[in-house]
């Protein structure tokens, strides 16, 4: 049998696992039958109000055994998720119990839900366009604070309404481009290139905000990145357990212990900071350790913050400066370790490498500076972080990201043309393709595979 669209749809919404509620969800077309087909309300009653929670219980209509004492709550169209007719049966949270519950639902004729399917409803009936759906699996995920806060704000359609104030403007201009194109012997007044021509640099620097607000969104939905860099037995793992309060490194006097990344996470201001503690840089002697130090080349490239660690009780060597020129141009903290011991470094001999880097010396073993270091890791997210906090839109989808680009590069062909011939039909070409990168953000032009895509991505029960 086919799927469709329009089939009653049924699935646990709730994690699998012990827990106090369980929710089976139906939405359809067939929900309400099929609930009057199994519940057994504590006081009977012909119908169910829309929006109200009825007491009862859940009975196998083969066998007639009550399966469980439920709640259930029917939600009558259009004001629901789905803008369908909603069933939710709340039960005891236990596996055995919901899989009954969903095996009794399925046998009165509704078929189990793909990955997303109510959400995609939600989208297809025009409850909530293709950005906000892909919030809702953004919220579901949020991972930080700031990740979760603009979700939301993506959820209750701030970004839509960003993309559909950049589309007003490109529609105004190529409405007054087309009428004189479809008209050329009509008299229609003065054309204003000027304005029409400020209408698409207006476009094209909206375009150019929300775009670049992508790595904003990679923040906060993410994190920060911070690497613990530097050659074997400076102390790298020492300052990671320091940093955690934690024994969370293995730390040992023997170099190259630390053979692969460790990843953990701090919570500052709201946003998450995953601080990776790598191998140690140096000639490598098998080829474990080789592809320790292949990872921690690649992580330097990827951190957003280097924490380079240089044991201030040596003098450099040509590790050091190795480290020092993978690191290069990195935004960096230079971390001078093990202060309980006599200096020999030279601090000019760094400065002349990273004149502009702050300095803090540390001792990872007593926990001296830790404090300092901290709060100079911390200045630095909020400083990243808050970037993403202001009044505009978060870009936190990278096809989002694309579309906008796209768009973006379409108006300024446009822009370029103008120059030429303000009201031509390859004006007229490109803000259409403009519109049309615009729409697939919102779910106005976009295909059935990019929406398997998208809501693949969900949970069975979302």
């Amino acid at each position: 049998m086919l799927q469709s669209d329009w089939d009653t749809i049924a699935a646990i919404s709730t994690p699998y696992g012990e827990s106090g509620i369980g929710i089976v969800r139906l939405s359809g077309p067939e929900a309400r039958q099929i609930a009057s087909k199994l519940f057994r309300p504590r006081y009977p009653r012909k119908s169910f109000i829309s929006h109200r929670v009825y007491l009862g219980e859940i009975v196998d209509s083969l066998s007639g055994a009550v399966i469980d004492e439920v709640l259930l709550l029917f939600m009558a169209k259009p004001k629901t998720y789905t803008r369908e007719d909603v069933l939710e049966i709340h039960c005891h949270g236990g596996y055995l119990v919901l899989r009954r519950v969903l095996e009794c639902v399925l046998r009165e004729g509704a078929r189990l839900a793909e990955p997303g399917e109510f959400t995609k409803r939600a989208f297809l009936n025009g409850r909530i366009d293709l950005a906000q759906a892909e919030a809702v699996i953004e919220t579901i995920k949020a991972k930080t604070p700031g990740g979760l806060r603009a979700a939301n704000e993506q959820l209750r359609g701030k970004l839509s309404r960003e993309v559909g104030e950049i589309k007003e403007i490109l529609l105004k201009v190529l409405a007054e481009i087309e009428v004189r194109l479809d008209f050329p012997e009509e008299e229609l007044g003065d054309f204003e290139a000027n304005g029409v021509y400020k209408d698409l640099e207006r476009s094209s620097a909206l375009l150019a905000s929300l775009a670049s607000s992508f790595d904003d969104g990679r923040v906060l939905r993410d994190g920060l990145v911070a690497a613990i860099v530097g050659k074997t037995n400076v102390g790298k793992s020492s300052l990671l357990n320091a940093l955690l309060e934690a024994e969370r490194a293995i730390v040992t006097a023997v170099p190259g212990t630390t053979r692969d990344v460790i990843e953990e996470t701090l919570s500052l201001s709201g946003l998450t900071l995953r601080i990776v503690d790598t191998a140690g840089i140096q000639e490598w002697r098998n080829i474990v350790e080789r592809e320790g130090i292949r990872r921690t080349k690649n992580m330097i490239r990827e951190a957003d913050l280097v924490l380079l660690v240089v044991d201030q009780s040596r003098n450099l060597s040509a590790e050091d400066e190795e480290i020092f020129r993978l690191v290069g141009e990195k935004r960096n903290i230079v971390v001078l370790n093990k202060t309980d011991l006599l200096s020999r470094l030279p601090r000019d001999a760094i400065k002349a490498v990273f004149p502009k880097t702050p300095f803090i010396e540390i001792s990872a073993r007593t926990g001296e500076g830790v404090e300092k270091l901290r709060e100079r890791i911390h200045e630095f997210v909020v400083e990243k972080g808050m970037s993403g906090l202001g009044g505009q839109a978060v870009v936190m989808e990278a096809r989002h990201k694309r579309a906008l680009e796209e768009a973006l590069e379409a108006v300024d062909r446009a822009k370029k043309e103008t120059r030429r011939d303000i009201a031509s039909e390859i004006v007229a070409m490109e803000i259409k393709s403009a519109l049309g990168k615009l729409g697939e953000i919102v779910g106005e032009t976009v295909s059935e595979d990019v929406l398997d895509k998208i809501f693949g991505q969900f949970c069975i029960g979302k």
